[in-house]
């Protein structure tokens, strides 16, 4: 039987439509803010789109859309599957 390891990246650099799993935050001024706006660990998200310019992201998480900065979705470590 195979297992499937664990991946840990940052939200920022997860592929578009790629799902994944909250795993923790980086300390930060805006942690409190991100956990208020559903990205507490355990919830499933996914990038659903990207701006032209690279910034900000569209993810989709506890049923809604929301739009972070790149550099939010940097403090956000996700696991893939």
């Amino acid at each position: 039987m195979i297992e499937e390891q664990e991946h840990v990246v940052r939200l920022s650099h997860l592929p578009t439509g790629k799902r994944a799993v909250i795993k923790s935050h980086e300390e930060s001024d805006f942690q409190l803010t991100l956990m208020e706006m559903g990205c507490i660990p355990g919830e499933p998200v996914w990038i659903e789109m990207i701006a032209p310019m690279g910034d900000p992201l569209a993810i989709q998480i506890a049923g809604y859309y929301l739009s972070i900065r790149k550099k939010d979705a940097d403090k956000i470590w996700v696991s893939v599957k």
